[in-house]
């Protein structure tokens, strides 16, 4: 009689390899925070008018920065951060990323 060997285990989930924090800039000037695991799909959307209900309105948009992150709680506690900046420090997020 053989042993029960279990599976091994993958290192990460090959499904969803990394996920992304990101702001977008609105036409107005406004920013827009979110997280995705695909930012040019997101990106999509939100110009094509399909994204956030904020984005609808207040388009074309750009992406301004992406961070990348390594989980999805991460992501998620990295976006209410970034949200909760003034539009001041979010601008100096966004030039510090640009000069790297």
């Amino acid at each position: 009689m053989q042993p029960i060997r279990s599976p091994p285990r993958q290192a990460y989930n090959a499904r969803v390899a990394e996920y992304f924090c990101y702001m977008i800039e609105c036409a107005d000037g406004t920013f827009y925070t979110g997280w995705t695991t695909d930012p040019e799909r997101r990106l999509k959307q939100h110009s094509s008018g399909n994204g956030a209900r904020y984005t609808r309105t207040r388009r074309p948009v750009r992406l301004a920065y992406l961070e990348p992150q390594p989980d999805l709680a991460t992501a998620m506690r990295r976006e209410r951060v970034i949200k909760a900046l003034s539009r001041v420090k979010k601008l100096a997020l966004v030039a510090s990323r640009s000069e790297a």
